[in-house]
């Protein structure tokens, strides 16, 4: 039986005992800044078994831990993905374009779906016959990117596509009726959540949030991961400290513990005015410059 969001929402208290769930991974870009913060996410205990960064090749601040890297063929540009993907070991499944139904300006990848599908029928579709699994291109929560998907499924006749990852930033009833959507258009496909949030929200509301999703999706078979976009400081958030898994002083906020399957602390997200806060313009540049430096270093 299918719960309403209200509903649902009512039935979830707002803070969840301490949870585990195979499901949860990691959307991460290494901080140059704060180099330590990455062994947070691989230091025990710890619920997590997968991650990606956009990139096409691990972290290596990363690569003593148990999580499955996922790599991402982020946009168009000349590439030696599957090259990439094929000289390395474990990986079981590959991304495909961020966000192309969105311009670079917020952080998209900005290709047209026919385009897109030239590109994946020559740089991602190549590696389903070495059994990875692959997913679509991870489209952004706006009305447009159902529009782009459905384009792009069209334009890409006969491409191998296993599982629908999708991005989200607005509130539980939207996500919810968005899931829902996306399964209901693909019904045999299953469903990746890899960048979730509630941008600039209450702390209290931003926690309500959490906890429902998450438990939301737990109970959906056909939602097999997802990753909470909250992998940094709350001081440089470009979605609001208070969905920020660290403190300005880089310790667990609640959301963070709660995330890792661990007790929450009590410990809040700050903005810290002292320190150089990045805003959303910056947090896009930040990703747009790894991104060159990934495909420099090809």
């Amino acid at each position: 039986m299918f719960l309403t969001p209200l509903l649902f929402l009512l039935l979830t208290p707002t803070i969840i005992a301490q949870t585990t769930s195979s499901k949860r991974g990691l959307v991460h870009i290494p901080s140059s800044d704060h180099p330590g913060d990455d062994s947070i996410w691989i230091t025990p205990p710890t619920t997590l078994t997968w991650y990606y960064n956009y990139g096409s090749r691990p972290s290596s601040s990363l690569s003593s831990g148990n999580l499955s890297f996922v790599p991402m063929l982020w946009g168009d540009h000349s590439n030696t993905f599957v090259d990439d993907v094929r000289g390395q070991k474990g990986v079981k499944w590959v991304l495909g374009f961020n966000e192309p139904d969105m311009g670079s300006n917020v952080g998209g990848s900005n290709i047209r779906p026919e385009r897109a599908a030239e590109l994946w029928k020559r740089d991602i579709e190549p590696l389903k016959g070495d059994g990875k699994e692959l997913g679509a291109p991870s489209i952004s929560g706006s009305p447009t990117g159902m529009r782009w998907l459905k384009e792009f499924f069209k334009a890409c006749n006969g491409c191998s596509v296993d599982f629908i990852p999708i991005h989200w930033y607005g509130n539980f009833e939207g996500f919810a009726s968005h899931v829902g959507e996306v399964r209901a258009t693909f019904p045999n496909k299953t469903i990746w959540v890899t960048e979730l949030g509630w941008a600039d929200q209450p702390l209290a509301s931003t926690q309500s949030f959490f906890n429902a999703t998450l438990k939301y999706l737990d109970r959906l078979d056909y939602v097999t991961h997802y990753s909470w976009f909250g992998s940094f400081r709350s001081d440089v958030s470009n979605v609001g400290p208070n969905g920020a898994m660290l403190n300005s002083a880089g310790k667990l906020t609640d959301i963070g513990a709660w995330y890792l399957g661990r007790q929450g602390e009590g410990i809040k997200p700050d903005t810290n005015n002292s320190a150089a806060r990045v805003g959303r313009g910056d947090w896009v540049l930040w990703r747009i410059v790894y991104f060159i430096i990934s495909v420099r270093a090809l």
